[in-house]
């Protein structure tokens, strides 16, 4: 199996913020405010963030040294203008494989860890905010993933522990995400609580104008005639796919492209199926999914690969997409981890799926 470049297959990543539970002041949000991603209370400082289950953390003023669990949390930052503030990275991105302005930026970010950052590290790393993309909410507690510090090593260590929550709380949601309205409110979280709110409602700004212009465009367009779409997520591996179900980001890039996802009927973030489920499926058109790789020759490269394995592959190769050759070629991060290049990627695939329509 391939590794994953930004994180492994069992971390859930990147989404609406959420602070952990061992540093809040155990209030609790109602159920529709948390359904609603109500994360932030207030106006300036202090600032109030709830995690899914509700528990509020409060800052009185911005951090001065936060820790990211990885590049997706990182580039967010980066994004807001709080890069400054950031003294320490796990997961750290490739040379590349952020946009060219912030790639520099985070260049010069210290690695504590290639992976998982050690427990140790953490712990001593002076940070006063962690911000952990990792986490299985179901065990609020403990942290994301191996060897997680505990609530009570966070406080004494004087770091406050969030979670990224769109994505983090996904599993957990009633209802398939539909829009990317969870991704707005994680950026004017973290915008909160950095003392970049401007910033966090600019990017926020300039996400709905894409996003609106794209529902202008193909939103009209009757579900049984969108094209069917399937993400093939060829950095987790080919021996059985791995699917994008109903509550994950992707799900909702799909849908407000004016796609139908071949997967929809699968409840969670992500789900390992057999390839005679996606050949059931026979979907209209393929994103080949793989990580960024930090050149455009590196990108092509594995995107080639990628199609080329769905093309000999005998049980892929009969599949209509595949056939007809519609693959769509847009990395895996900004699809699958909620960021601000989600509202690029909508109209990407639009632009795609139904030309003509979208400019």
């Amino acid at each position: 199996m391939r590794s994953r470049v930004w994180w492994p297959t069992t971390a859930v990543v990147l989404g609406l913020l959420a602070a952990g539970c061992g540093d809040g002041d155990g209030g609790k949000a109602s159920d529709k405010d948390a359904a609603a991603g109500a994360s932030v209370s207030g106006s300036g400082y202090p600032v109030g963030v709830t995690d899914c289950m509700g528990a509020k953390t409060t800052f009185a003023a911005a951090p001065k040294k936060i820790v990211t669990s990885n590049a997706a949390g990182l580039e967010l930052l980066l994004r807001l203008g709080a890069g400054d503030k950031v003294v320490g990275t796990g997961f750290p991105p490739g040379k590349g494989t952020l946009p060219a302005p912030l790639d520099a930026q985070a260049q010069q970010v210290k690695v504590l860890g290639k992976t998982v950052i050690p427990k140790e590290k953490l712990l001593g790393s002076g940070a006063d905010l962690y911000i952990d993309t990792f986490a299985s909410m179901g065990g609020m507690g403990g942290g994301g993933m191996g060897d997680a510090p505990t609530d009570a090593e966070f406080k004494a260590a004087g770091i406050k522990h969030i979670y990224l929550k769109s994505t983090a709380c996904a599993s957990g949601r009633k209802s398939p995400v539909t829009d990317l309205s969870a991704v707005e409110d994680d950026i004017t979280s973290l915008g909160a609580v950095t003392g970049t709110s401007a910033k966090a409602k600019e990017l926020v700004s300039g996400m709905k104008k894409t996003v609106d212009g794209v529902r202008a465009a193909v939103g009209a367009t009757a579900p049984a005639s969108r094209p069917t779409y399937f993400f093939f997520d060829y950095d987790a591996g080919t021996k059985q796919p791995s699917v994008v179900c109903n509550r994950q980001v992707a799900h909702a890039v799909i849908t407000l492209a004016g796609a139908r996802n071949a997967f929809a009927d699968c409840d969670g973030d992500f789900k390992q199926v057999g390839w005679e489920d996606v050949i059931a499926k026979n979907p209209d058109w393929i994103q080949l999914g793989v990580r960024d790789r930090g050149s455009e020759a590196a990108n092509t490269a594995a995107f080639d690969e990628a199609q080329k394995w769905l093309e000999d592959n005998p049980a892929t190769k009969g599949l209509k997409a595949v056939k007809e050759g519609h693959f769509v070629r847009i990395g895996s991060e900004r699809t699958t981890i909620a960021g601000v290049a989600n509202a690029d990627t909508v109209r990407e695939i639009a632009k795609t799926l139904h030309p003509g329509k979208v400019g």
